[in-house]
């Protein structure tokens, strides 16, 4: 397990001991930020369910200013401060022990509005839409803002959650990553546009991995 590309890249990242956490593979990553990057010219990323802190170092690797990182879990949590340390990155990290529910109550406090959210929590206990909506009623999402969820592909997350609409989903194995975009205003409208537009354009042969048009 590596960082991809970047400032960091090549830098190799720890593994959390055990069978515990499931770390997102080099593959996916790879694929995440190609679908919502590649780069970035600053903002704030959140890595809500941190494991490794993979997710959050490859953002701050990519231009990211900074990170967020939360674990509730002990030893992944140690594993997220080596990472980050022996990134350098302590300057532009921070790293809390708590779970994901307390976490967003805390940041709703402090009224940080994060431009990327990388959501990848235990297969067994996710809840991925209705956090996205707690975000959002928290004034946690900058416009424009990135939401990546890696979740079981036996799981179908909703197009549509408040004022995030699907972006685009991508299968691998038994992890699909969906990704979604928050765009203020009435999805419902935007959705009917879309469907009105697409109608008057030419279909690919496979859309299975394509942007709506």
């Amino acid at each position: 397990m590596r960082v991809i590309s970047g400032e960091h890249r090549g830098r190799k990242l720890v593994a959390v001991p055990g069978k515990g956490t499931r770390p997102t593979t080099d593959k996916i990553k790879e694929s995440i930020f190609n679908m919502i990057g590649p780069y970035f010219s600053g903002g704030i990323a959140l890595d809500l369910y941190a494991g490794t802190g993979g997710l959050g170092i490859e953002a701050l690797s990519r231009g990211i200013e900074r990170c967020v990182f939360v674990e509730r879990d002990p030893k992944a949590f140690s594993v997220v401060k080596q990472n980050v340390a022996a990134c350098r990155l302590e300057e532009r990290a921070e790293l809390y022990r708590n779970d994901a529910g307390r976490a967003l109550k805390q940041l709703f406090k402090r009224k940080i509005a994060f431009d990327v959210v990388f959501l990848d929590p235990p297969y067994a206990h996710q809840h991925i839409a209705e956090e996205i909506m707690q975000m959002q009623q928290g004034g946690l999402l900058a416009e424009g803002a990135w939401i990546v969820a890696e979740h079981d592909s036996a799981i179908r997350l909703p197009d549509v959650i408040g004022e995030c609409c699907l972006d685009r989903t991508s299968t691998y194995g038994e992890t699909t990553i969906t990704i979604y975009r928050f765009e203020p205003g009435d999805p419902t409208d935007q959705k009917q546009e879309q469907e009105q537009t697409d109608e008057l354009e030419p279909k690919a042969a496979s859309e299975s991995d394509q942007r709506p048009e």
